[in-house]
Protein backbone atom coordinates (compact mmCIF):
# COMPACT_ATOMS: atom_id res chain seq x y z
CA UNK A 1 0.00 0.00 0.00
CA UNK A 2 1.31 3.60 -0.75
CA UNK A 3 1.66 6.35 1.84
CA UNK A 4 -1.52 8.39 0.16
CA UNK A 5 -3.28 5.03 0.11
CA UNK A 6 -2.60 4.39 3.54
CA UNK A 7 -3.72 8.28 4.69
CA UNK A 8 -6.70 7.19 3.20
CA UNK A 9 -7.65 3.82 4.63
CA UNK A 10 -6.74 6.02 8.25
CA UNK A 11 -9.23 8.64 7.25
CA UNK A 12 -11.77 6.24 6.65
CA UNK A 13 -11.21 4.35 9.59
CA UNK A 14 -11.54 7.09 11.76
CA UNK A 15 -14.66 8.49 10.15
CA UNK A 16 -16.04 4.98 10.95
CA UNK A 17 -15.01 5.25 14.22
CA UNK A 18 -16.55 8.32 15.33
CA UNK A 19 -19.60 7.24 13.77
CA UNK A 20 -19.59 4.47 15.85
CA UNK A 21 -19.95 6.62 18.92
CA UNK A 22 -22.43 9.03 17.23
CA UNK A 23 -25.82 8.63 16.96
CA UNK A 24 -27.64 10.41 14.14
CA UNK A 25 -30.60 12.65 15.02
CA UNK A 26 -33.78 13.08 12.54
CA UNK A 27 -32.32 16.24 10.85
CA UNK A 28 -28.88 14.42 9.93
CA UNK A 29 -26.71 16.20 12.34
CA UNK A 30 -24.69 14.62 15.12
CA UNK A 31 -25.26 13.94 18.25
CA UNK A 32 -23.36 12.60 20.97
CA UNK A 33 -24.39 9.46 22.57
CA UNK A 34 -23.04 7.32 26.08
CA UNK A 35 -23.07 4.17 27.14
CA UNK A 36 -24.21 4.61 30.30
CA UNK A 37 -25.42 1.80 32.87
CA UNK A 38 -27.25 4.67 35.85
CA UNK A 39 -30.17 3.21 37.74
CA UNK A 40 -33.43 4.85 36.68
CA UNK A 41 -37.03 4.61 38.01
CA UNK A 42 -39.35 4.75 34.87
CA UNK A 43 -43.50 6.02 35.05
CA UNK A 44 -45.94 5.57 32.47
CA UNK A 45 -48.84 3.89 31.15
CA UNK A 46 -48.38 0.41 29.64
CA UNK A 47 -49.69 -1.04 26.43
CA UNK A 48 -53.26 -1.46 28.62
CA UNK A 49 -53.43 1.60 29.72
CA UNK A 50 -52.57 0.72 33.11
CA UNK A 51 -49.87 3.01 35.66
CA UNK A 52 -46.74 1.63 35.72
CA UNK A 53 -43.45 2.33 37.80
CA UNK A 54 -40.28 0.28 37.48
CA UNK A 55 -36.70 0.23 38.27
CA UNK A 56 -34.23 -0.26 35.63
CA UNK A 57 -30.65 1.06 34.41
CA UNK A 58 -29.96 2.69 31.39
CA UNK A 59 -28.28 1.67 28.15
CA UNK A 60 -27.45 4.54 26.92
CA UNK A 61 -28.38 8.75 26.67
CA UNK A 62 -27.76 11.47 24.15
CA UNK A 63 -29.29 15.36 24.61
CA UNK A 64 -32.22 13.91 22.48
CA UNK A 65 -32.91 10.13 23.18
CA UNK A 66 -32.98 7.05 26.16
CA UNK A 67 -32.63 3.85 25.54
CA UNK A 68 -33.36 1.42 28.33
CA UNK A 69 -35.06 -2.28 29.31
CA UNK A 70 -38.22 -2.58 30.30
CA UNK A 71 -40.78 -5.25 31.93
CA UNK A 72 -43.42 -3.42 31.19
CA UNK A 73 -44.98 -3.24 27.29
CA UNK A 74 -45.46 -0.02 26.33
CA UNK A 75 -46.33 1.13 22.98
CA UNK A 76 -45.12 3.75 20.66
CA UNK A 77 -45.84 7.46 21.27
CA UNK A 78 -46.57 6.44 24.88
CA UNK A 79 -45.17 9.27 27.44
CA UNK A 80 -42.68 8.04 29.77
CA UNK A 81 -41.15 9.96 32.88
CA UNK A 82 -37.63 8.95 34.30
CA UNK A 83 -35.94 9.92 36.88
CA UNK A 84 -31.89 8.84 36.79
CA UNK A 85 -29.33 8.98 40.08
CA UNK A 86 -26.22 10.67 38.58
CA UNK A 87 -23.93 9.65 41.09
CA UNK A 88 -21.24 12.07 42.39
CA UNK A 89 -17.66 11.75 40.89
CA UNK A 90 -14.74 14.30 40.68
CA UNK A 91 -16.64 16.84 39.03
CA UNK A 92 -20.29 16.58 40.69
CA UNK A 93 -19.71 16.86 44.73
CA UNK A 94 -23.23 15.77 45.51
CA UNK A 95 -25.09 12.83 44.26
CA UNK A 96 -28.12 14.50 41.49
CA UNK A 97 -31.67 13.43 40.33
CA UNK A 98 -32.02 13.79 36.39
CA UNK A 99 -35.95 13.97 35.95
CA UNK A 100 -36.79 13.60 32.41
CA UNK A 101 -39.54 12.62 29.94
CA UNK A 102 -40.69 12.05 26.58
CA UNK A 103 -42.09 9.70 23.93
CA UNK A 104 -41.46 6.10 23.30
CA UNK A 105 -39.99 6.37 20.04
CA UNK A 106 -39.19 2.37 19.93
CA UNK A 107 -40.21 -0.69 22.07
CA UNK A 108 -38.77 -4.03 21.06
CA UNK A 109 -39.18 -7.35 22.42
CA UNK A 110 -36.02 -9.28 23.03
CA UNK A 111 -36.16 -12.76 22.16
CA UNK A 112 -33.28 -13.87 24.12
CA UNK A 113 -35.27 -12.96 26.75
CA UNK A 114 -38.35 -14.94 26.19
CA UNK A 115 -39.90 -12.06 25.26
CA UNK A 116 -40.41 -10.67 28.87
CA UNK A 117 -38.61 -7.34 27.89
CA UNK A 118 -38.41 -4.48 25.59
CA UNK A 119 -35.67 -2.28 24.71
CA UNK A 120 -37.22 1.16 24.61
CA UNK A 121 -36.06 3.90 23.15
CA UNK A 122 -37.29 7.07 24.49
CA UNK A 123 -37.05 10.78 22.41
CA UNK A 124 -36.69 13.23 25.08
CA UNK A 125 -38.36 16.70 26.02
CA UNK A 126 -36.31 19.39 25.83
CA UNK A 127 -37.45 20.32 29.32
CA UNK A 128 -35.50 18.32 32.46
CA UNK A 129 -35.07 19.14 36.25
CA UNK A 130 -32.03 18.76 38.55
CA UNK A 131 -32.23 17.82 42.26
CA UNK A 132 -29.72 17.55 44.75
CA UNK A 133 -30.35 14.14 46.02
CA UNK A 134 -29.80 14.95 49.45
CA UNK A 135 -32.65 17.74 49.11
CA UNK A 136 -35.28 15.32 47.74
CA UNK A 137 -37.63 12.58 50.20
CA UNK A 138 -36.33 9.50 48.21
Amino acid sequence: MTGDNQLVKTEELKSEAKQSIHGTSKDGKRELSFDLSLPALVTGRDSGSQSFREKTRLLSISAEEVKLWLRSRVTIGARIDLCLDIPQNLLLGNDLKLALSGTVALAQSDENAGGRKQIVAVRLDKRFKIQNRLSTNS
